[in-house]
């Protein structure tokens, strides 16, 4: 079961990173369900850069663990080891690698609306040295 969650993470990831390099906060928001948090202040850091007139290109997320929580026809709770890494900030005639991010450890909730897998919610899981 994790292989297929990792599945629906990392086809939901590529769709993230294209809606990042295109600058497209419609496409972005599209992504999560209505109202989460999360797709929010992922819409708003997008804004953040594009109106300084930058793109963010070849946003990769490393998917280095999955971990199913809870699963249904429509839903499914996943605990996630993951980093962003890859980057590159362009614009300007200039164009800049960003720093990996930082591994973190999150609670995901995923929808099923439509067609499509949306995030619903994600929250930090606090780790303890040596936990995982």
């Amino acid at each position: 079961m994790e292989a297929q969650a990792a599945a629906v993470l990392r086809a939901w990831d590529r769709q993230r990173a294209a809606a990042w390099a295109a600058g497209d906060g419609g496409a972005l928001a599209a992504l999560y369900v209505p109202g989460a948090s999360a797709g929010d202040a992922d819409v708003a850091m997008l804004r953040d850069w594009t109106t300084r007139g930058l793109a963010v290109d070849a946003l990769t997320t490393q998917l280095l663990a999955v971990r199913v929580l809870g699963h249904g026809q429509h839903r499914w709770v996943l605990r996630v080891r993951d980093r962003v890494t890859g980057a590159v900030a362009a614009g300007a005639g200039r164009s800049e690698p960003l720093p990996a991010g930082a591994t973190a450890v999150r609670e995901v909730v995923l929808r099923r609306l439509g067609d499509g897998w949306r995030v619903a919610s994600v929250r930090p899981v606090p780790t303890t040295r040596g936990r995982r």
